[in-house]
């Protein structure tokens, strides 16, 4: 199992960009699963719902089941938020883990920039991120930029530094 993570500031277009980059990935015959860092709280299940009353009603974890699909909810009651090694550590085995947010964790990141959001590059600050995809030209980038809407060379810088998953696990 390999990883990469994609990075950049809210509304950068992370989301979007993955939602392109997984059929491209499939189709070169990976199988992906992607892992994404919410900033707030988030609801899966719905008020009303079975599974909501049993979480509502301090169940650590509901497990819940279908012919289609299976989830898992887990309350940290408290705990501390899991670390990005402790969640891979959960993740079934792929080819390749993408991985939305943590983007101040150690592992190689492909920074997702717009200079229209009016942030600032991660890069250089970020000695983990790999290269830059933009929709425009980046020439105070230290790594190389790709053309964000170019998702095949997306997807090769992508496949290019992803790295096994133990090397995260270890940092």
């Amino acid at each position: 199992m390999h990883i990469i993570g994609l990075a950049g500031w809210s509304g950068s277009g992370k989301t979007t960009l993955i939602t392109k980059v997984l059929p491209v990935l499939i189709g070169r015959g990976r199988k992906v699963s992607t892992l994404k860092h919410a900033h707030h709280g988030f609801d899966l299940d719905k008020p009303g719902k079975d599974s909501f009353m049993h979480r509502a009603s301090g169940a650590t974890e509901v497990i819940i089941s279908s012919e289609r699909r299976w989830a898992v909810l887990h309350e940290l009651r408290g705990e501390e938020e899991w670390d990005l090694p402790a969640l891979l550590s959960k993740a079934s085995p792929v080819d390749l883990i993408l991985v939305e947010g943590f983007k101040r964790e150690p592992f190689p990141k492909l920074e997702i920039f717009r200079r229209e959001n009016g942030k600032p590059l991660l890069h250089p600050g970020d000695p983990h991120i790999v290269a830059v995809a933009s929709d425009a030209p980046v020439p105070e980038s230290k790594v190389p930029v790709i053309d964000l809407n170019d998702i095949g060379a997306v997807v090769d810088t992508l496949l290019l530094h992803a790295v096994p998953i133990d090397q995260v696990a270890e940092d």
